[in-house]
Parts: C-alpha cells; sequence; structure tokens
C-alpha cells in the first residue's frame, strides 16, 4: 500500500489521533479513563493544542493512497525522539507505521542527528518488533519506568539518493565505489577492468530506473560529502511478485569498512522495502565471500547454492548462495 505523509501539527484529525494514543496507553496502564477530558494534565494538552504542545518538533501524519484523512500519527523531537506513535485500529497492517519511522529517521538524518531513539512499552510486541525490523537496538535505559524499553538506531547519513543526485555522480562517486568494490574482488557483476564509461552508463540506466519507481538507491557520504557506500533494492515489476523486492549492489568503499557501514546500508533498505508495504527479500552474494557474514548476521536465510553461478572479476567462475528475509 502507497502511503503519503505530510508533516503538520494544525490537522484537524490531529487531536484525535493523539487523544485515542493516550487513552489507549492509559487503558494498557491499568488506568482508564473515559474520555479526553480524564486524561493527566501533560496528555490532555497535547491532544487539545497539539500546535502548541510540539511547537519545536515535527509532527508526521499517515494517509493510505485512497483515503481522505490521516490514520497514523508520530512526533519526532528535534534532538532525535520518535513518539506518540500510533496508528489507528482499523488500519493497521498496512504500512502506515513503517511508513512514519522511516520517514522520521528520513528527517533526523539529513538535519545531522547522530542516533534516532525511542521507547516503548514492553507489553507491545508488535510496535517493538516492527522497530527491531527497521534497525532499532536496545540501549541502556533513559526512563526509570520498569515496563518501559529504550531503544536507539544510529544514523551513518544513509540516505535515498534523487535520480538527478544518481546522475549526477554517476561519473564521479558512484563509479569509483564500483571501481573500487571490482578492484577488490567483489563479485558485483562487471569484470576487471571495470571501464569507467561502463559503469557511468550502468548508473545512468540504475537513474532511469529511479524515475520510474522500479529501483531504489540509497548512498552514504562521509563528512566531507564523497559517497562511501551504496546499496540498491529493486522491486519486482511481475503481477504475481508486487510483494518482493531485491538487495543489489551493496557497496563500501574499502577506506571506509569496518565502521558497521555495510550494515547500516542494509538495514536502511530493509526499512524503505518495509515502508513500500514489501515482505519478503531476496539477494544473492558468491558462496564464501565477506558479505555472507553480514546476511547472516542480519537475520537472512540461505535458500541454496548454485555451483558455477557468477564469474568473479577475474572471470573465474564461482557458486553463489541465495538468501532470503521475510519481513512481515
Amino acid at each position: 500500500m502507497n502511503v503519503r505523509i505530510e508533516a503538520c501539527r494544525t490537522h484537524p484529525g490531529l487531536p484525535a489521533l493523539l487523544a485515542a494514543y493516550h487513552l489507549a496507553t492509559e487503558a494498557e496502564k491499568g488506568r482508564p479513563v473515559p474520555g479526553p477530558a480524564g486524561l493527566p494534565d501533560g496528555y490532555r494538552a497535547e491532544a487539545e493544542d497539539p500546535a502548541a504542545a510540539f511547537a519545536a518538533d515535527t509532527v508526521l501524519l499517515a494517509t493510505a493512497t485512497g483515503a481522505h484523512r490521516p490514520a497514523a500519527c508520530a512526533v519526532l523531537t528535534a534532538d532525535g525522539e520518535i513518539k506518540r506513535l500510533w496508528v489507528e485500529p482499523a488500519a493497521r497492517g498496512n504500512g502506515l507505521a513503517a511508513a512514519l519511522v522511516t520517514e522520521a529517521v528520513r528527517r533526523a538524518d539529513e538535519a545531522g542527528v547522530p542516533a534516532v531513539r525511542l521507547s516503548v512499552w514492553r507489553w507491545r510486541e508488535p510496535a517493538l518488533a516492527l522497530y527491531r525490523r527497521l534497525g532499532f537496538e536496545s540501549v541502556a535505559s533513559w526512563d526509570p519506568r520498569p515496563e518501559l524499553l529504550c531503544l536507539e538506531r544510529r544514523l551513518d547519513g544513509v540516505r535515498r539518493l534523487t535520480p538527478d543526485e544518481i546522475r549526477a555522480d554517476a561519473a564521479g562517486g558512484l563509479t569509483e565505489l564500483l571501481r573500487d568494490a571490482v578492484d577488490g574482488g567483489a563479485s558485483i557483476g562487471f569484470l576487471k577492468p571495470l571501464d569507467a564509461a561502463e559503469a557511468a552508463a550502468w548508473w545512468r540506466s540504475v537513474a532511469d530506473e529511479a524515475e520510474r519507481g522500479v529501483r531504489d538507491v540509497l548512498g552514504a557520504r562521509d563528512e566531507d560529502g564523497r559517497l562511501v557506500g551504496v546499496v540498491t533494492l529493486v522491486r519486482s515489476d511481475k503481477a504475481n511478485g508486487r510483494h518482493r523486492g531485491e538487495i543489489a549492489r551493496l557497496v563500501v568503499h574499502r577506506a571506509a569498512r569496518g565502521r558497521g557501514l555495510g550494515a547500516g546500508l542494509l538495514a536502511a533498505a530493509e526499512a524503505r522495502a518495509v515502508a513500500l508495504g514489501l515482505g519478503l527479500l531476496v539477494l544473492d552474494t558468491e558462496t564464501d565471500s565477506p558479505a555472507e557474514r553480514l546476511y547472516r548476521k542480519a537475520g537472512w536465510t540461505a535458500a541454496g547454492v548454485i555451483p558455477d553461478f557468477a564469474a568473479d572479476p577475474d572471470g573465474t567462475l564461482q557458486p553463489t548462495t541465495l538468501y532470503y528475509k521475510q519481513l512481515g
């Protein structure tokens, strides 16, 4: 399901969403109240005047395609905390929560926040599972309430590149990434020596795919703005396969390895897939390559090995392992 995200603190539907969030939370705590007027003062103030309560924050609203009003909300604070994530019960299971979290992470990343954090009640198991799928990990608690779990996702500057950005970098940083990977022995579809013009042409074709909406490119830059890592997410164009996607061309420059960037790129691609409503991802990689450790650690399952599937950069046929990961 496609989801439209907007930032608005004054939307007329926001007070009802916030009130529903707080009423449900109070009931789960064993302190049910009959209506918004019975909420604790701070929570009641949020529901009555969100624009004032969240004047320094970004309030995100999610509307499913075809719907006439938002059915979900979330708040992103200036220091990178996501809170008040709520989806109306009738709209759950349609990717609204994932889309909101993904957009919040993107905005925090663009703002230069080093990490996004959130807290979730231990009993909210579906929400906890969602956060973990989107790359959040448990950290030491900053809240004394015993049933509250605190999670964090470190940001490595990973964000989606626009088609124009891909074209602008096709002959520069993106080509350099491919050539560095091939020179280092990575089996990513090219042979040595990789001609710069060939690499740039491939990236320009990727930009066209991004424009058509069939491939996303997520890139990471260093402090000087240079691209040091990239991954692409390809969506199936088959009518019976629109629930799945493929991770392809996960590349980290050799000078930037050892910092967890590969894991960050993979998590970002998986989060994008969740936000798009995909339920299954696949990929293939050279058997016994270092990449296999990354995928296994990230929860991917090996489906099998195909002998002599693809040539390595030197032209020698090598076996390939197929992997999958279910996101639902």
